[in-house]
């Protein structure tokens, strides 16, 4: 798929650098809001044949070069039992919040069964979907879905999760979820999905010290089972507000590609790590709300950057350096793709 090996060459003979935006389809978008009018998120999720069409909605207006399953990164503490709604936003009905429920945090559904609204949605996908477009499932990695379940979310300090990396809940919680998270990437492989995106995005608000010590080991056990069972399917790990030390840590060979934030120097990133994995990002989402021509210019001295650096370039992912923000104007991000489609070529 053009993401990853099959690369679009332009009529210069010259490479295109590939574009694809977490949180793509979403909130900003009137194809998305035209749909939640008569639905709800969940409904949206666990529909697949509205999945789809959310997921179909920025690949048929912003040509992105890979569509993103249409789902959410929370569902597994739906099956752990934890009360999962949205009101609008995530909201459990009960936490992990302290070592006396360890007892209490079980799977409780067939994962198997559970998940097969996301195989269904894409399977859907993949026959909606050009052969030339890459199809990427998603799951939370096991830290940031752990942060939600005992404090329903990752903002703040953190206080409680990271008392649980001493009080017997983080180990727990991983043992918990990882046969069914697992499964859930299964089924999106078996549905279509050419890459497997495993989302961090409260990995930098550890130490790097217990980043290493607690949240490596469980990334590179699901990522040498996931390699074990789906060989030819790439993995992604996105990590947010982490610094280079903490890439340094991963040194692991089943990830085929590292997305970092706007914090990172992003050829410095590319020099360094493009021996062992491609690397998405990593443009500041904020930039998508300025003013087209000022976009249009910082853009422009990204890339000049990029080439400038003599990274090697066709190891690069053009992205943004997390999700697409609510209320960014839609013609901005069309623009900010036909500008990279258009130009950032090697």
């Amino acid at each position: 798929m053009g993401l990853f090996d099959d690369r679009k060459k332009h009529e210069n003979g010259k490479t295109g650098v590939p574009v694809w935006f977490m949180r793509q389809a979403g909130r900003y978008h009137s194809h998305y809001q035209g749909i939640k009018k008569s639905s709800d998120f969940m409904s949206m999720c666990k529909t697949p044949k509205l999945a789809c069409e959310v997921t179909m909605g920025p690949i048929e207006e912003f040509d992105f070069d890979a569509a993103i399953l249409f789902s959410d990164l929370l569902f597994p503490l739906e099956l752990m039992g934890l009360g999962l709604e949205y009101s609008p936003g995530p909201k459990l009905s009960r936490h992990f919040d302290g070592p006396d429920k360890i007892g209490s945090l079980t799977s409780n559904q067939d994962a198997q069964t559970y998940y097969q609204f996301q195989k269904e949605a894409c399977v859907l996908l993949r026959k909606a979907l050009p052969q030339e477009k890459t199809l990427l499932g998603f799951v939370g990695a096991p830290w940031t879905l752990y942060t939600y379940a005992v404090d329903g979310g990752h903002s703040g300090s953190l206080i409680n999760p990271k008392k649980g990396f001493y009080d017997g809940r983080w180990s727990h919680f991983c043992d918990v979820l990882f046969e069914d998270l697992m499964t859930e990437m299964d089924l999106q492989v078996q549905g279509g999905a050419n890459g497997m995106c495993l989302f961090d995005t409260a990995a930098g608000e550890c130490t790097q010290e217990d980043y290493t010590q607690y949240i490596v080991p469980q990334i590179k056990k699901i990522a040498k089972e996931f390699k074990k069972r789906n060989p030819d399917t790439k993995l992604i790990y996105y990590s947010k507000f982490t610094h280079v030390e903490y890439l340094r840590t991963l040194e692991e060979e089943n990830i085929d590609v590292l997305g970092v934030d706007w914090r990172h120097n992003l050829p410095n990133v590319l020099k360094e790590f493009s021996k062992d994995y491609m690397i998405q990002g990593n443009f500041d989402p904020a930039h998508l709300h300025l003013p087209w021509n000022i976009l249009e210019e910082k853009l422009s001295h990204w890339w000049q950057q990029m080439q400038k650096s003599e990274a090697d370039l066709s190891r690069w992912i053009c992205g943004l350096g997390h999700g697409v923000l609510q209320h960014t104007p839609e013609e901005n991000v069309k623009k900010t793709v036909q500008y990279i489609h258009n130009n950032f070529h090697y």
